[in-house]
């Protein structure tokens, strides 16, 4: 599922396969751009902003790409079967002489003017993994709506830019409550920890292949997926339920014993998050 840390992965091998390359093949498969032509134009730099890819071209371009739940980018020397998935699949295609980039899945793709970035991420709060990244202004955005459930405020790329469901329901775990508590209701300290605390997550996983937020080689995660296995702390098993945040449901994972706050009461919700994990 990508996040912030995945998402920065992507830049990088996307960064690495194009940047300083002049690229030899362009093809955006999507109806606004199907007629644009990158070819011929150097590819400056790849950057993350948050879940967004950002692929800056010469002449002042930017083509912005996000994946969403299931988009890829994929990276294939010349002469390697393309596997990233069908055909029809494919939205976009950049080809240097040695590498060529294939986005599969991709649910937005846009070019625009590099001068004109902040139309598509203008309105996303700190980077996590960004150099804009401010815990200070983080937090302050995290409390402006005391009233909201922590975990649709995570969520928020408009707060702090990067944070997933994964991390989402992580971090409630490590804050001991439920995704479900307003925000305003975070105990003393945990509130000011959070920033921090989410931050060391991402930059912990940055450059990992496999996300881990435990420490531990047998269990990367603590409570995401998990349901309803025993919870590594207290044994209590797992939940699941849906929790929306503000344009969808999503599977969120929670220990009932170890988490203090608001919650669904057990039922077919649960059933319905375990589920639903397996495509969402």
């Amino acid at each position: 599922m990508p996040e912030g840390d995945t998402v920065h992965q992507a830049a990088k091998r996307l960064h690495r396969a194009l940047a300083g390359e002049v690229l030899t093949c362009s093809d955006l498969r999507v109806p606004a751009y199907a007629t644009a032509d990158l070819t011929g134009r150097t590819v400056l730099d790849v950057t993350p902003r948050g879940k967004h890819l950002l692929t800056r071209v010469e002449g002042g371009l930017t083509l912005h790409s996000h994946l969403k739940m299931d988009g890829a980018w994929k990276i294939y020397a010349q002469g390697q079967r393309w596997s990233g998935g069908p055909g029809h699949q494919i939205r976009a295609i950049l080809g240097t002489d040695d590498r060529t980039a294939v986005g599969y899945r991709l649910p937005v793709l846009e070019l625009l003017r590099t001068a004109d970035e902040h139309r598509a991420v203008g309105h996303l709060g700190p980077d996590l993994l960004g150099p804009d990244w401010n815990p200070g202004t983080a937090l302050e955005n995290l409390l402006r709506d005391p009233a909201r459930p922590l975990g649709q405020a995570l969520l928020d790329q408009r707060n702090l830019a990067g944070i997933g469901n994964v991390y989402k329901s992580e971090l409630c775990f490590l804050l001991r409550v439920t995704p479900w508590l307003p925000v305003g209701a975070l105990p003393d300290g945990h509130a000011a920890r959070l920033p921090a605390l989410a931050k060391r997550l991402l930059e912990a996983n940055r450059d990992r292949p496999d996300r881990n937020t435990t420490g531990r080689r047998e269990q990367n995660l603590f409570v995401y997926g998990r349901a309803p296995r025993p919870c590594l702390r207290c044994g209590t098993p797992v939940r699941a339920a849906d929790q929306g945040d503000g344009a969808r449901e999503r599977p969120t994972y929670w220990c009932p014993f170890c988490q203090q706050g608001p919650a669904p009461a057990p039922g077919r919700a649960d059933l319905r998050g375990v589920r639903r994990r397996t495509t969402d």
